[in-house]
């Protein structure tokens, strides 16, 4: 059963012959309910704080919910990130080191082209010279042949 101030306003006793003063009763009862009034209010107080700090903990707990599915989603997007800047490394490395290959394998056709060309000239050149020494050989028998025998050339010998 469930007791409010006014119910210990209001309470009446039965009087007996030497019972209690009715004055201090009444006195005691007013004390009890401006008491229990008091508590009444501080209850009601309470509970509106209650339920005011019930909401506050449920929004604490949506935004503490929110910053925590905004940290896993910025984690993860963190991670992308750097898998795709790796991949994207990855890429124009694996592109560097292909374009490095035929750079090289160039050169390579390069320096082997131009060094059968060095073999070639060299080859040319001691055909050349072989070619220049013989014909000076050639002259050099036709100018002693000359040398020995000056009417044996001249024309009009005969």
């Amino acid at each position: 059963m469930k007791i409010t101030p006014h119910d210990v306003q209001q309470q009446e006793f039965k009087s007996r012959l030497r019972g209690y003063d009715c004055e201090e009763v009444e006195a005691f009862l007013r004390t009890v309910s401006d008491a229990m009034e008091d508590l009444v209010k501080e209850n009601a107080a309470l509970k509106e704080d209650l339920e005011a700090t019930h909401g506050q903990v449920a929004t604490l707990r949506q935004k503490e919910s929110a910053l925590n599915d905004l940290l896993v989603s910025t984690q993860r997007m963190t991670e992308n990130l750097k898998q795709a800047a790796q991949r994207e490394a990855d890429l124009i490395l694996k592109e560097a080191e292909l374009k490095a290959e035929d750079v090289l394998k160039k050169t390579q056709e390069e320096y082997g082209i131009l060094q059968r060309e060095i073999l070639m000239i060299q080859r040319q050149r001691v055909m050349a010279l072989e070619k220049f020494r013989a014909m000076l050989q050639s002259f050099q028998k036709m100018i002693e042949l000359e040398e020995l025998d000056p009417d044996t050339l001249d024309p009009r010998s005969h």
